[in-house]
């Protein structure tokens, strides 16, 4: 990216959540972790095939992360080509429907959330004041039903006048990321054509996201040493902190 992050080339910064203002992504991949083993490993035994539990480093970034739960649940079952019934978002949580996994998933990272001394990156502290002075408008979109919970946590939860995650999904009957809906609905609440706006994302399913809505930058976070996987999906830059995008807001 040669053009400098400015108000002459853009107008808004879209900021995902987990694993780019917050490393909470590392919370969601255990909580996912925790619903999916005991049901594999129930299922191995019922129905006699090898136990592969879930691997974070592949089925959770390939299948899961950054989507929204239930459409995550059934990317990765289709993925194992496990065939469950989809159910209702009013499952107790547990592993009869799709819904249920889902459910459980959400209710096991609310408890690791509550037990966990919760920061932000510095690095992405920093980028947003800077967003803030230099006057770009700014939203955060994520697929997280706890965003609202984790911006309050960190102190940030005012720096953003639109919120998409998924509970609006929900409410606005969006699909999630990768389809480019949230980040769409984000710039339109800001009143910024998407070619105007910077997606900030750290999942493939969120620079695809990026991507296929035209968004004038996509900007892919490694924080896990696997720039490739974020450059294959159609990242502009990569970036390991946030931080590393100030000099970019001074131009030359």
């Amino acid at each position: 990216m040669s053009r400098p992050l400015t108000l002459d080339h853009f107008d808004a910064v879209l900021f995902d959540l987990d694993g780019v203002l917050t490393p909470t992504a590392d919370l969601h991949a255990l909580s996912w972790q925790r619903a999916f083993d005991p049901f594999l490993e129930a299922r191995s035994r019922a129905t006699g095939q090898p136990w592969q539990p879930l691997d974070i480093d592949q089925d959770y970034k390939r299948y899961l992360d950054g989507r929204i739960r239930y459409e995550a649940v059934a990317t990765f079952l289709a993925a194992r080509q496990i065939d469950l019934p989809y159910g209702s978002p009013t499952d107790p949580p547990g592993s009869d429907t799709i819904c249920a996994l889902g459910n459980l998933k959400d209710k096991l990272f609310e408890e690791i959330l509550r037990s966990d001394d919760l920061r932000a990156y510095p690095g992405s502290i920093a980028l947003l004041e800077a967003c803030r002075a230099a006057g770009f408008k700014i939203a955060v979109v994520s697929s997280s039903r706890n965003c609202e919970q984790v911006l309050s946590r960190i102190g940030i939860l005012d720096w953003f006048p639109v919120r998409v995650d998924g509970k609006v999904a929900e409410r606005l009957n969006l699909p999630g990321k990768p389809a480019p809906d949230t980040y769409l609905a984000a710039a339109k609440q800001l009143g910024v054509m998407p070619q105007r706006a910077v997606v900030i994302e750290d999942a493939i399913a969120g620079v695809k996201a990026g991507r296929a809505g035209e968004f004038g930058l996509v900007v892919g976070v490694d924080r896990h040493g696997d720039p490739d996987r974020l450059w294959q999906q159609g990242a502009d830059r990569v970036i390991q902190d946030l931080a590393e995008l100030l000099p970019l807001m001074r131009p030359p």
